[in-house]
């Protein structure tokens, strides 16, 4: 589990996440193009949990589709 701190919205977090969910989630961002912040701001606005929950679960569905 690694703890990494992003600034959302002028806004500091920190999120703890595993490897493969940092890994799964930085592979996503280069696809689209976006950045690391980017894609977690996005995430962040439509979520309805915990923000690393729902980053586990977006990389989750990402992956099965």
């Amino acid at each position: 589990m690694k703890k990494r701190s992003l600034t959302i919205d002028g806004h500091r977090t920190s999120i703890s996440l595993e490897d493969e969910f940092w890994e799964g989630l930085k592979r996503i961002a280069q696809e689209r193009n976006v950045s690391l912040v980017e894609i977690v701001k996005k995430i962040d606005e439509s979520r309805k949990c915990g923000l690393s929950s729902a980053i586990r679960v977006f990389v989750f569905n990402y992956y099965m589709k």
